[in-house]
């Protein structure tokens, strides 16, 4: 009976706390040189010259803390952090270990703007933060508290080679990124002139010699029969995936492109919902699903992507923001890989170890991340909420 005692008052204390301060931070990261993809070179956009970020900060009356972000590449940043000051409140005096239910309370609270997108990538701040807090608070690396089935995961980079940058300094970036110790190389393709792609290709490929896997990403720029011939082309490479041939929301030709092709075939980086996933996912048009947390709404709502794409049997590569997923892609069944991104490195006092081709999970509680001095040089806006313990 004593024991039983016992265990009914941590059970109690456990659930007592409760959330008290929030702080929200618009946060804005240039970028050293403009990068572009082949959505510039065919008109559709601008070089990229910064990413917006929304931070979200939250502490309990019992002194835990954690943090997440969204982002926002070209625009959505300011929109972003003015719908979570607008949501942020209803946070307040809740338990924070109720972490499925405050989603829905932060969701129906912005209602009238839907549940993706824009709206939910706010909410996405907050849910992270929320689980970054309850691993922080059971003193375990967010990949534990899930479920880890392993302590590194397969890392490829996609930062040198962008569009932009000529050929000699892709390859240049190949032998940077091999030294590293990276095991993937993904560049970027989908230019007009599909002739260019393919000396592009071809060079980078011997490059790299068979040290290293190799993706390349048309980031939705070809119609259906340009992106089979290219798919078709590239079977001698023996490429690990092509990313976003056709336009995101072409779930039909992605599923065709997976059918005919040996190369597997990858997307959903621009997908902003749970059910835009499901759609992919039931129709059989990928072989490598990349959902993005900060983009779907959080850690609750990839895990449910996960859940569903594991019972396919889909391989998992989780796009940018790499101290989120390399966690998320740590607790996924089958071998997955993560994006390594060097760009958010000024953000944060803490770097992720790579070794032999893999990113090692941190050691450290929950995402393992604090912002560093130099972040708070780059902020727009601040805001706060509730009163500090």
């Amino acid at each position: 009976m004593d024991t039983q005692i016992q265990v009914d008052s941590r059970l109690q204390t456990g659930s007592a706390d409760s959330i008290a301060w929030i702080k929200l931070s618009s946060i804005f990261l240039p970028l050293k040189t403009p990068i572009s993809d082949a959505k510039v070179l065919t008109g559709r956009q601008k070089p990229l010259t910064e990413v917006a970020f929304l931070f979200a900060e939250i502490e309990t009356k019992n002194g835990h803390s954690g943090i997440g972000f969204s982002y926002s590449k070209r625009a959505g940043g300011p929109g972003q952090y003015e719908h979570a000051k607008e949501i942020a409140h209803v946070l307040l005096g809740e338990d924070p270990n109720d972490i499925g239910k405050l989603w829905n309370k932060l969701c129906w609270a912005g209602a009238s703007v839907g549940r993706s997108g824009l709206a939910v990538q706010a909410i996405a701040a907050f849910d992270i933060a929320l689980w970054d807090l309850k691993a922080k608070r059971a003193g375990l690396p967010l990949a534990k508290l899930l479920g880890a089935h392993r302590d590194s995961v397969q890392c490829y980079n996609t930062s040198g080679g962008f569009l932009s940058s000529p050929i000699e300094e892709v390859l240049d970036n190949v032998e940077q990124s091999i030294a590293a110790g990276i095991g993937g190389i993904k560049i970027k393709v989908g230019q007009p002139d599909m002739h260019a792609d393919l000396k592009r290709v071809a060079a980078v490929h011997e490059r790299i010699g068979g040290r290293a896997a190799m993706m390349v990403d048309a980031n939705q720029q070809w119609d259906r029969p340009s992106a089979m011939r290219f798919g078709r082309l590239m079977e001698p490479y023996n490429l690990t995936w092509i990313e976003e041939p056709l336009d995101a929301y072409d779930v039909e030709g992605h599923a065709a492109l997976a059918a005919q092709l040996d190369t597997p075939i990858a997307t959903g980086e621009m997908l902003a919902s749970v059910l835009e996933h499901i759609a992919l996912i039931q129709n059989n048009s990928v072989d490598f699903i990349q959902p993005d947390a900060p983009r779907v709404g959080g850690i609750t709502q990839f895990l449910k992507i996960c859940a569903l794409a594991e019972a396919k049997k889909l391989q998992l590569a989780p796009h940018f923001a790499m101290e989120i997923h390399l966690h998320l892609a740590a607790a996924y069944e089958l071998e997955p890989w993560v994006e390594h991104f060097d760009w958010l490195d000024p953000l944060f006092n803490e770097r992720l170890e790579i070794q032999n081709g893999r990113m090692l999970v941190p050691t450290r509680p929950g995402l393992g991340i604090t912002l560093s001095e130099q972040s708070q040089h780059w902020k727009r806006a601040e805001s706060e909420f509730g009163q500090r313990p």
